[in-house]
């Protein structure tokens, strides 16, 4: 059971659109190493998970992760919010907005829609932490990569967050598979 606070995990608040930069930061929301993935993957995980303590980290991560959801899609819809027809035609946004017009839509950057062969669960929790660890740093590394091409810090402070996030998920999830797994 969750309870909902109607806030973002970290304020998003940019003021200047840019459908470019949009479609580089979808894919944290449905790419292959995205949000949706992720939160997707670890609360899948935790019902096959032997081990009470790191099926309350799958589920605290995975609900974060929900989190982080819910802030890409706040950037996205601010990126694009207002666009002209000219500023959608120029930035290469057309494609994006004839199947979605401004809507949130669940794909990678390169336009590749989401499916659940984004996310993995095993069953073997090893297996699973040691996937999740992974599935860390590629998210990571795709915030690094966002990060070379953002210049707007509007549009960089809530991303230096996640990135941040991922971090802690890598550490809570190497941390549970040294102490608890090796029982």
């Amino acid at each position: 059971m969750w309870n909902y606070e109607r806030r973002l995990e970290y304020p998003v608040n940019i003021t200047q659109p840019n459908a470019m930069l949009a479609q580089a930061i979808i894919s944290q929301y449905g790419g292959p190493d995205g949000e949706m993935g992720a939160s997707m993957r670890y609360l899948s995980q935790r019902y096959a998970c032997p081990y009470r303590e790191v099926a309350a980290i799958l589920t605290d991560i995975g609900t974060e992760e929900l989190a982080h959801l819910e802030m890409v899609a706040a950037i996205v819809h601010q990126l694009t919010k207002n666009l002209s027809m000219e500023e959608i035609e120029e930035s290469g946004f057309a494609n994006y907005y004839t199947d979605h017009t401004l809507g949130i839509w669940p794909q990678a950057a390169g336009g590749v829609p989401f499916n659940a062969c984004e996310f993995q669960s095993k069953g073997d929790i090893i297996t699973d932490l040691t996937e999740d660890m992974a599935a860390e740093q590629k998210a990571r590394t795709t915030y690094d990569n966002i990060l070379r091409l953002v210049h707007d810090q509007e549009v960089c402070e809530p991303i230096k967050f996640l990135r941040a996030r991922e971090v802690v998920h890598f550490q809570r999830f190497g941390e549970a598979n040294r102490e608890d797994c090796s029982k």
